[in-house]
């Protein structure tokens, strides 16, 4: 399964949900299409949607920790949400948890971030 990356603004975040598979296949285009979205499209934070990732490997961490550390640079905030058992596993191991927030849902995350309406 390849993975399809969707990418929305809602005022000054950036919702990236991730669909498939997150794996060395696929990390160079998700880094690409998010640095963009983030450079481009004048997002200060992101909101990771997870839901229907089914897998990830270290090449997707990597994507993630970059990521991460560019918004940070810039003041801005990265938070992950509906994240399955099996990638919630894998952050919790490679201690991602430690920095970035975990939420239920899309609408708690923005609520997080202090974006909803």
């Amino acid at each position: 399964m390849r993975l399809q990356v969707e990418l929305e603004h809602y005022r000054n975040v950036l919702i990236v949900r991730l669909i498939g598979e997150l794996d060395h296949h696929t990390a160079d285009s998700v880094r690409q299409q998010m640095e963009e979205a983030i450079l481009r499209g004048g997002a200060d934070h992101i909101i990771l949607s997870l839901k229907d990732l089914l897998f990830m490997d270290s090449s997707g961490l990597g994507v993630i920790l970059g990521r991460y550390k560019l918004l940070k640079s810039r003041g801005g905030k990265m938070v992950v949400c509906d994240v399955n058992p099996a990638v919630y596993r894998l952050f919790e191991l490679s201690g991602l948890f430690k920095i970035l927030a975990i939420y239920d849902n899309e609408r708690s995350a923005l609520t997080s971030l202090e974006v909803v309406s």
